[in-house]
């Protein structure tokens, strides 16, 4: 392992576990979460599962190669109809939560409060953005009562036939004096030998194996798994929520936890702020998309529009000369 250095809050910490031919990330969120989670007020369960999100889209997210924008979002059925995370890489990011709050009541009321419960059935749609010159790729996995971390474990296996897994938590952390706050974590592991006798799924691109890999089945057809990836998926189940949102456990301290016997090599980590896209100018223009029709729906007793941000709160009011103006355009 290289040389110990502390993983600050809101940092992503790639990693290597070199004798088992696995790597990895590791997500530590402390004051950006808090900000996204404490600005809406959401009640705790609905800040858990947006939690989660944030920490599966930033683990995701942050393996662009490219500064364009990788967009999280769940639509389902239950009582939180939606989750978003923007990412815009390589260092912000933006979230918000679409619920029923009769319904999240309900839900708490039951003790139903686990984001599996709360979300229910439909899916999960990773969006990869890379400008308006480069077509977008969309990867959709449905969501069937499983979790975020098994959602994600099954758009690898499916899209691109990585073997992953991954592993997310959050909570709320008490100092005394200082009252509590939301902290969020997360980490994720892939099987990427470079030997191709080892890999037991030909890949699909953008994965890293390479073409003509050999693919290694049991007589009755299912895929036989690598003993190195059978150990590190064991190493990682022992990993418990509070190590991944505890600011006293540094990260680089659980990795060597985990991998020190087959050796673990980490790499310069990133930082993350969270910071929304929204502007005058951003929201003027999205105004001007709409038609005519619908601007005039908009416009209040006064004269004036106002628009406020989904994911920062930030309110812009258009006077009536402005409105006018828009109106009209």
């Amino acid at each position: 392992m290289s040389e110990p250095h502390l993983m600050e809050d809101d940092h992503i910490l790639p990693f290597q576990a070199e004798g088992l031919d696995v790597r990895g990330r590791v997500v530590r969120l402390g004051p950006a979460i808090d900000t996204v989670l404490r600005r809406h007020d959401y009640p705790a369960p609905v800040s858990r599962a947006l939690g989660e999100a944030t920490a599966l889209a930033l683990l995701l997210g942050t393996t662009l190669k490219f500064d364009g924008r990788f967009i999280l979002q769940t639509r389902t059925d239950g009582p939180v109809r939606m989750l978003v995370v923007d990412f815009q890489a390589p260092d912000r990011v933006r979230a918000c939560a679409t619920f029923d709050k009769e319904a999240v009541a309900a839900a708490i009321d039951a003790g139903k409060t686990s984001t599996i419960e709360l979300l229910g059935s439909g899916h999960l749609a990773m969006t990869i953005d890379q400008g308006p010159d480069m077509a977008r790729y969309q990867g959709i996995v449905a969501l069937e009562g499983e979790s975020l971390e098994a959602a994600a474990d099954q758009y690898f296996r499916q899209s691109e036939q990585i073997p992953t897994r991954v592993r997310l938590a959050v909570a709320e952390n008490y100092v005394a004096g200082e009252g509590t706050s939301w902290r969020a974590g997360g980490m994720m592991i892939q099987f990427l030998p470079s030997s191709p006798e080892r890999m037991r799924m030909a890949d699909l691109p953008p994965g890293d194996a390479p073409e003509g890999a050999e693919v290694l089945q049991h007589r009755d057809g299912d895929v036989q798994e690598d003993d190195s990836w059978v150990e590190a998926k064991l190493l990682m189940g022992t990993v418990e929520d509070h190590e991944l949102t505890d600011p006293n456990v540094p990260a680089e301290e659980l990795l060597y936890r985990l991998f020190h016997e087959r050796g673990v090599r980490v790499f310069e980590s990133s930082a993350i702020i969270e910071k929304c896209r929204c502007s005058r100018e951003a929201v003027t223009t999205m105004l001007r998309n709409f038609s005519q029709q619908d601007r005039r729906d908009m416009v209040a007793d006064d004269g004036s529009i106002t628009v406020t941000c989904e994911f920062c709160n930030a309110r812009y009011d258009f006077d009536e000369a402005e409105t006018e103006e828009l109106v009209n355009a």
